[in-house]
């Protein structure tokens, strides 16, 4: 289950409810996926090849079509990654850069755990959410944020886009920002 820590505060948000009101005062769209679809050897396999992405794809069908209806997504793919991923490092050092994009970012979790920090009002300033198999969250287009692993860094996401070309990152420098 998704959990919040408001950084500047250090305040802690529990609970699918509470998660969802919280987020939902910043458009951020908050769901939760069966994760017990998944096949039980998929569960905690982060390297996966083409055809057991795709077998995720499968088994996720009728979720991914019903978001993609609900917000127009056009393609969609599985994003895996592990200390067995090649320049782990450097991509997250990549991730971990705050940004916009022109369209929403969603991830449904399917394994592992991530987090996605975001910028909320001024009161509240940047926030974490911290994200485990199941949840699935949208950050709205043009909400400086980003996305990285928790201290486990291992993860498979679904990722779902409206641009064919998926996600281009606007830079958004903010020195109010102060890394965790």
């Amino acid at each position: 289950m998704a959990e919040i820590l408001i950084r500047n505060t250090n305040e802690r948000i529990t609970g699918e409810d509470n998660v969802r009101s919280f987020l939902k005062q910043y458009e951020v769209l908050f769901e939760k996926w069966d994760t017990s679809k998944l096949p039980a050897e998929l569960h905690h396999k982060f390297v996966l090849n083409e055809e057991e992405k795709q077998q995720i794809l499968d088994v996720y069908d009728t979720e991914i079509k019903d978001l993609a209806a609900r917000r127009g997504y056009q393609i969609w793919d599985i994003i895996t990654l592990s200390e067995a991923t090649p320049d782990l490092e450097e991509k997250l050092a990549k991730f971990e850069e705050i940004h916009t994009h022109a369209e929403d970012e969603i991830r449904a979790i399917i394994s592992g755990k991530g987090i996605f920090i975001i910028k909320g009002d001024e009161q509240t300033g940047y926030f974490n959410v911290e994200l485990e198999p199941g949840d699935v969250i949208s950050v709205p287009e043009n909400t400086p944020h980003f996305f990285t692993l928790m201290d486990n860094k291992q993860i498979i996401a679904v990722r779902l886009f409206i641009e064919q070309n998926g996600w281009v990152a606007d830079p958004y420098p903010d020195p109010s920002f102060i890394k965790a």
